[in-house]
């Protein structure tokens, strides 16, 4: 998965055009750095980490297996300070950490195989459809949207470790549903609703302040125009 994850960075990078601001790309950097050494050594150390900040004006970032983090320069317009940059970063971070791209790589094998099966088969395009949807909808897209709430709930605490203020993940939701338009029903999303993400980070926030507080230290001042800590 580390060397697919690779392979699919370096194609970004190509494809994609990479932001020139040096200001942005530092602060970036600057936050990322704070998020990956908060890890356990041991997951920190066994990741190559890699931070690109591409020039597309959408709100969103991701990362690889590998250590390979993806920032798009619209996110900045909606994640406006440090601490939400920090939650999204620490959200993605903790999908890899958590090992999630392993199990959705698992769950479109088994999903394609049944596809296939039912093409050999030879049932009809109607069949096959519901066949496709059902896998889709009502066993994959559950798991999914525990996926997210797990990286939820393991990035308040990351981020937290790293310093960074924990409600600030509420507050960049707040702003992420201000901002994101019409979205479908949450069982036909992968995604938690708004509402139940926000929820759920909020139960969690105690425990996430007391980690902040005993943060080693940690006091993170990245800004735009401030160069990375390494």
């Amino acid at each position: 998965m580390a060397a697919q994850g690779e392979r699919s960075y370096r194609q970004m990078q190509q494809e994609v055009s990479i932001s020139t601001n040096t200001s942005e790309t530092n602060y970036v950097q600057c936050v990322s750095n704070y998020v990956i050494e908060a890890l356990d050594p041991a997951i920190q150390n066994r990741n190559q980490w890699e931070v690109t900040l591409f020039a597309e004006n959408q709100a969103n970032a991701f990362a690889l297996p590998g250590g390979k983090i993806g920032v798009y320069a619209g996110l900045l317009d909606v994640a406006i300070n440090q601490h939400q940059l920090a939650a999204v970063l620490a959200h993605e971070v903790s999908h890899v950490i958590a090992n999630h791209s392993n199990e959705r790589a698992s769950q479109n094998a088994i999903r394609d195989v049944g596809v296939a099966v039912a093409r050999i088969l030879d049932v009809n395009d109607t069949t096959l459809e519901a066949i496709d949807m059902g896998t889709r909808y009502g066993f994959f897209l559950p798991f999914n949207r525990t996926q997210e709430s797990e990286a939820d709930s393991i990035g308040i605490i990351l981020m937290a470790e790293a310093g960074f203020d924990p409600e600030q993940s509420v507050e960049l939701w707040l702003r992420m549903n201000s901002n994101g338009g019409p979205r479908p029903p949450e069982f036909m999303s992968t995604h938690p609703s708004p509402d139940s993400r926000i929820s759920d980070l909020n139960r969690l926030m105690d425990d996430a302040q007391s980690i902040r507080q005993a943060a080693n230290g940690r006091n993170p001042d990245c800004v735009p125009g401030i160069a990375s800590p390494r």
